[in-house]
Formats: structure tokens, C-alpha cells, sequence
């Protein structure tokens, strides 16, 4: 007997039920389960999703497999395609695919819950073991987690297959098989299918066993996350420039710390923006610490950068990536005005005339201060501080080409003539 009791109540409250259910062994049981807990329980509504990634021939025939399961159950099913991108790892890329198609269809405060189960919780960390992973990677899979608007519950981490496979057995269910899972060339299959029962021929508790050990790594983590949260907050700081909406952290506070602090602040930090370099790639970091005051290196990461200016690291992604477009005119300036692919600008007092225009740095830029007399753009610039990335994408005001301010400098416009710009935000599209 199954009781998910403990693991679903906290959830009753939730707009809206969901589960990934692919119609193998470890959906089809879960399925089954929170059919059984609507029975006693009044629940949120309960949606099923498949995923098909046309991945192979066998596949196409799933998804009637699902709907009459569903049809049974008396449980709505969504049957989302996906295309998954090629690449090193079909593993890697089929999961992006599938989670990226949960994420969008979660509504905020629902939840998604899904079918790992113990084994798996031993086979990703043999898995990550292997691969060299740092505490963060070998860490347990936790039971809740956020994806999107809502959150990922997995109730069946505390279960094993075999436990499983018997309440389908004793049940009469009907699951699909994926032919995929037999071969052995992936290295979760050859975990799964060779190692993990040798392993348990010689250790029958090695699953159950492993699965604690990745608890105990992933309460390691939690402690190290509790130091790494002290240590960003003394290097965050007062952000010179709240208005860019851009995350960034002291250099010289970071550097107070041991490599090791500084790594573990970075990755967690990181980890809510990008995927994390492994350890052959934290060099980058040495780079980006230790390069000359008056340098501008970079870090590329899978999902951004880090660049360092003016004595601050700052994470760019999305838009702020992309080159901005040229010359803009601006025929109506008592309305906004959209900047493809970098925010809007909108005029604070409206100048006189005709032929206003927004336009972006190419060099040798000078303007009237008030006060001062004509200046160089590039010194003003320097005079400000402003971090240099920000500098090409800065929206200027002309009339002709006469510049009239400068986006959210008022010392670099008239008192009539003020230009606010709301930068894009920074998007990384990370799940």
C-alpha cells in the first residue's frame, strides 16, 4: 500500500493539479494514485500532460495509450509536441524540451508532480559522481522545487521501482515500455540496466542507501547555501545603478573571501541564471577577479556573462547580448518610444521643434552642458562612471545633429529636456 498522503496535502490548496505522465511504469502508478487520493480528498483539478518528442517510431502510439488511461481515470489529458534541439546529449536536450513545455503551461501556484522515485535518486547521483560533479551536482533531487509560475513536486522519492512495479502488478495496470531505456549506450541506461543491479546482487540496500547519502549532500549544500547567502549580501551592496535592473556584486567584497567562498557565492548565485560551469571551467572566474583595473574582461556561461566594470561584476543575458539597432526618429515624442530590442525611452519636458531622433554612440560625440560649455560625450561618460557596456546601448536625444541629452544623466540635458529610458530587462530563459 502506497499512502503519498504527507507528500500531497501540503498541495491542496494549489490552483491546479498536474503530472507528467508519459505512460511508463513510474507515471502511470503515480496516475493512478492521485486518481485514488481524489476519491477520499477534495483536491484542485487534476490535468495530465504527455509530452511527445518524435523521437522514435514506437513513441507515436503513446499518446492513445495515455488518453485512454486518462479517459479511465476520468482525467483530462494535454498532449504538447515538442521539437528537441540537436546537440552532445539527446538525454540533455529531450529534458530541456519537456521542461520547457511544462513551465509554460503551469499557471502561477500550480503544480507539476512527477514520477522519480528512489532509484533515480541513486542513479543521478552514481551518475553525477562519475562525471566529477561538485556537492551542488551530487546533491539530492529535492521533492519541491519551482518551475515557472509554480512548483515541481516529486512524491515518489521515497519509493522504490520494485515497490512500484508490484502495486502495478497487484493492479492490473498497463504501461508503455520505451525501447530507448534498453540501450546501453546512454549512460543513464548502462547505470540503470548494468551497474545498479550488479551493485545490488552484492549490496541490496546500495538504492536505498545511495538515495540517503544524496539527502545527507544535498543538507551539506543547504548549510553551504545559508554561508553563501551571508557572503552576497555584504557584496551586494548599494547598487550604483538601480534603473539598469541588472544584478551585480561588489568585486573587492568577493575577493575578501577564500577561493573556495568565492566560488560557492558565485555558485549560487549563478545557479538562478544560468547553468554552472564545471570545475575544468572556473578558470573563466580567475580571469574575470584577477585581470588589470583598467581591463574589461569576460565570462561567457551557458546562459549570459559576467563582465567587471568600475569595480563591480554584472551578470548580462537576453537582450543586453544583443547589438541595438540604429538611428531611430521620434515623430511623436509626447509618447513613449519602443527601442527594438532595448527598452523604451520616454521625454520628460518636450523641447522645441521639430526632427527629434533617438541615436547611440559611434564616437566623438561632444554637447552643451548647461554650466560647463560643450563637452566630450566619451569624458562625461568617464566622469559618471557609468559601466562601459552600458555605454553603446545608451539612448541619446537629437534634434538634427544637435545632441540634446542623454538617457538617465540629468546633468547631460536641459531642465526641459530630460530623456528617461527603461532599459530590457534581462532575460535569460532558464528553467
Amino acid at each position: 500500500m502506497l499512502d503519498l498522503t504527507p507528500q500531497l496535502s501540503p498541495w491542496l490548496n494549489a490552483p491546479a493539479w498536474h503530472i507528467a505522465f508519459s505512460g511508463g511504469l513510474d507515471s502511470t502508478v503515480l496516475l493512478h494514485l492521485l486518481a485514488d487520493y481524489r476519491r477520499t480528498h477534495t483536491t484542485p483539478p487534476l490535468r495530465a500532460i504527455h509530452v511527445h518528442h518524435g523521437l522514435q517510431a514506437a513513441a507515436d502510439t503513446w499518446p492513445e495509450h495515455c488518453r485512454a488511461v486518462c479517459q479511465t481515470l476520468g482525467v483530462e489529458l494535454d498532449i504538447v509536441h515538442v521539437e528537441v534541439a540537436p546537440g552532445a546529449s539527446l538525454e540533455q536536450a529531450a529534458r530541456d524540451a519537456r521542461y520547457g513545455a511544462f513551465e509554460k503551461l503551469l499557471g502561477p501556484g500550480e503544480v507539476l508532480f512527477t514520477g522519480q522515485h528512489r532509484d533515480d535518486q541513486a542513479e543521478t547521483l552514481l551518475f553525477r559522481l562519475l562525471r566529477g560533479a561538485g556537492l551542488r551536482g551530487l546533491a539530492a533531487m529535492p521533492e519541491v522545487r519551482a518551475l515557472g509560475q509554480g512548483r515541481l513536486v516529486r512524491p515518489l522519492l521515497k519509493v522504490s521501482r520494485r515497490q512500484l512495479q508490484a502495486y502495478a502488478e497487484a493492479r492490473g495496470l498497463v504501461w508503455v515500455e520505451d525501447p530507448s531505456n534498453a540501450d546501453t549506450g546512454f549512460a543513464r541506461n548502462f547505470l540503470r540496466g548494468e551497474v545498479l543491479p550488479l551493485m545490488h546482487g552484492r549490496w541490496p540496500q546500495a538504492g536505498g542507501n545511495l538515495a540517503r547519502a544524496a539527502e545527507h549532500l544535498g543538507e551539506a549544500q543547504g548549510l553551504l547555501d545559508e554561508v553563501a547567502v551571508t557572503d552576497l549580501a555584504a557584496a551586494a551592496g548599494a547598487e550604483p545603478w538601480p534603473w539598469l535592473g541588472l544584478a551585480s556584486l561588489d568585486l573587492a567584497t568577493l575577493a575578501t573571501l577564500s577561493p573556495a567562498r568565492q566560488r560557492n557565492a558565485l555558485q549560487y548565485w549563478l545557479s538562478a541564471r544560468t547553468r554552472l560551469p564545471d570545475s575544468r571551467h572556473w578558470a573563466g572566474w580567475d580571469d574575470l577577479r584577477d585581470a588589470a583595473a583598467d581591463a574589461t574582461p569576460v565570462w561567457r556561461l551557458t546562459d549570459g556573462q559576467l563582465l567587471r566594470s568600475h569595480g563591480r561584476i554584472w551578470w548580462l543575458s537576453g537582450a543586453w547580448l544583443r547589438p541595438v539597432a540604429g538611428d531611430q526618429a521620434w515623430p511623436e515624442p509626447s509618447l513613449p518610444l519602443h527601442l527594438p530590442g532595448n527598452g523604451s525611452v520616454c521625454l520628460a519636458g518636450e523641447p522645441a521643434g521639430q526632427g527629434l531622433r533617438i541615436a547611440y554612440r559611434v564616437g566623438g560625440e561632444v554637447m552643451q552642458v548647461p554650466g560647463r560649455g560643450r563637452r566630450d560625450l566619451k569624458r562625461l561618460l568617464n566622469e559618471a562612471q557609468l559601466p562601459h557596456f552600458v555605454r553603446p546601448r545608451l539612448p541619446l536625444l537629437y534634434r538634427g545633429e544637435q545632441l540634446l541629452a542623454v538617457a538617465n544623466l540629468p546633468a547631460l540635458g536641459g531642465a526641459n529636456c530630460q530623456l528617461h529610458w527603461q532599459p530590457p530587462t534581462n532575460v535569460q530563459g532558464l528553467s
